[in-house]
């Protein structure tokens, strides 16, 4: 048996996305049917329907979600009907390589929901990142849903499921940035601003923010940047060091996946300090960088995946902090919005008019 609901689909490259039916089988083995209440616009949505992540159309998009756990397949036991979750695109295995070394954020074998979600003519669909949240009901693997506490709003916990969890862990994980440290963000969207947020969260003295939109910029204060710099109107490499004593920040993240922005944030760093890429790069992309300068000028260059959260660890620590006052998750939401209108959030957010609209269902 299938249910029958409305889902945001993207056809074809660069076409416009669409609302039309989706059907959602009923939860099999190790399966979850999840009652959508928030999904956040991410950019990743607009890299899948641009056609820069795959070619996998037609794409039922949306990811960054929150819900109701409705139903659930045989032997699952770790959510059960009624659990309030944020949807993750981390479902470890607990059996690779990684999970075994004890390193389960890296887990190389992710799970997602063995059957799929179709159109009404059979159709099968390439959920985004093995969610596809902007429908009203979703179909994931029971390890995608983490339960947390169901007094945050939908629309403020849904973030957690992409774009703040990976600028958060840009810095608090994979960054390491701790008491004292100075850091800049490259980039002000979303990602960029979770970042901050967690730079000022870890303790950071120096949380210098970068980028062309002095709209972003002022965001960017709100989240806990003491320095904010605009790129158009001088070098932000000489800026960064002028803020650091000459010497430059100790973690620079970049959070916006261009090669030029990657350059700056190496070039902007301390002698033996760290960067992190968080920005998500399109496949034609390539960085160049001096040999002798990645030996010369030591420390650690990494990148990011999902800010190297945990999220069985990290969204329910997160969520309570949220509740406690001291993460104030509401302020990425811009605006609210209904399925209808992801292809216009589209634009607003390519014109930076937003830092999240979020579908409410």
């Amino acid at each position: 048996m299938t249910i029958s609901v409305q889902g945001v689909v993207a056809r074809g490259k660069g076409e416009p996305v669409e609302v039309t039916t989706v059907l959602v089988p009923e939860p099999g083995p190790g399966e979850a049917l999840v009652d959508v209440q928030a999904c956040g616009v991410c950019h990743t949505d607009l890299h899948y329907k641009q056609g820069g992540i795959g070619n996998d159309f037609p794409y039922l998009l949306g990811h960054e979600a929150a819900g109701v756990v409705e139903a659930v397949g045989p032997d699952v036991t770790d959510v059960a009907p009624g659990d309030f979750v944020i949807l993750n695109w981390r479902a470890v295995c607990g059996r690779c390589r990684a999970c075994r070394r004890g390193r389960p954020w890296y887990c190389f074998d992710t799970r997602n929901a063995s059957q799929k979600m179709t159109l009404e003519d059979g159709t099968t669909l390439s959920p985004a990142l093995g969610i596809g949240a902007f429908a009203a009901k979703t179909l994931v693997a029971s390890g995608q849903c983490t339960k947390v506490n169901p007094a945050i709003s939908p629309a403020t916990a849904g973030l957690l499921g992409c774009g703040v969890m990976a600028g958060l862990g840009a810095a608090l994980n994979t960054g390491g940035v701790t008491r004292g440290d100075s850091v800049a963000v490259i980039g002000c969207g979303g990602v960029g601003d979770g970042a901050i947020l967690g730079a000022q969260l870890a303790g950071a003295t120096t949380i210098i923010a970068v980028d062309v939109d002095d709209r972003k910029l002022e965001w960017a204060r709100q989240f806990g940047a003491t320095d904010v710099v605009n790129s158009r109107t001088g070098d932000p490499v000489a800026q960064i060091r002028e803020l650091t004593g000459g010497f430059g920040a100790d973690v620079v993240i970049e959070a916006i996946g261009r090669p030029e922005t990657c350059q700056q944030a190496f070039y902007a760093r301390d002698l033996a300090g760290t960067v992190v890429l968080v920005g998500v790069p399109t496949p034609e992309m390539r960085l160049e960088l001096p040999l002798l300068d990645v030996f010369g000028r030591g420390g650690a260059l990494k990148s990011s995946w999902y800010g190297d959260c945990l999220p069985s660890r990290d969204f329910p620590m997160l969520v309570d902090l949220h509740l406690a006052g001291r993460l104030p998750l509401e302020k990425f939401v811009s605006e609210t919005i209904a399925l209808d209108e992801v292809e216009e959030a589209f634009a607003r957010m390519g014109r930076g008019e937003v830092l999240r609209s979020v579908v409410s269902l």
